[in-house]
């Protein structure tokens, strides 16, 4: 049986510095940027059980959130966003249903993107 692990995607915060929304105490794996995401999952070669979302990870994404933009492709980082949808193609190529989730982003339109996209594949909406 595989060991269960737990992702907590953030460029810049820990799990205990989350205080605006509520996350479960567990023993976290943080990862920071898209590549370590994705190579974390492809390494272990099955989901996470619980995945922890933020949506900018990297410091070029929040001068545009602040302004109310959103051109992601223009930028050299992908976001927490990039990450799901990774995730969601990955569930697609291996039958799996999405793992539980939360999404602790202070971004409210990034956030909602991130809900809206695996709330969508959740519910048979591809």
């Amino acid at each position: 049986m595989s060991k269960p692990y737990y992702i907590f995607l953030d460029d810049e915060r820990f799990p205990n510095q989350v205080k605006w929304t509520q996350i479960p105490d567990l023993p976290w794996t943080v990862i920071r940027s898209y590549g370590n995401f994705r190579a974390l999952i492809s390494l272990k070669g099955y989901l996470p059980e619980f995945i922890s979302f933020d949506h900018d990870l990297s410091i070029e994404h929040y001068a545009d959130m602040i302004k109310g933009e959103s051109d992601y492709s223009k930028y050299s980082e992908m976001t927490g966003y990039d990450c799901a949808k990774w995730l969601v193609n990955y569930c697609i190529e291996k039958n799996l249903s999405i793992p539980k989730y939360t999404i602790h982003s202070m971004n409210p339109i990034g956030a909602q993107n991130i809900k809206c996209l695996l709330n969508n594949f959740s519910n048979g909406k591809r």
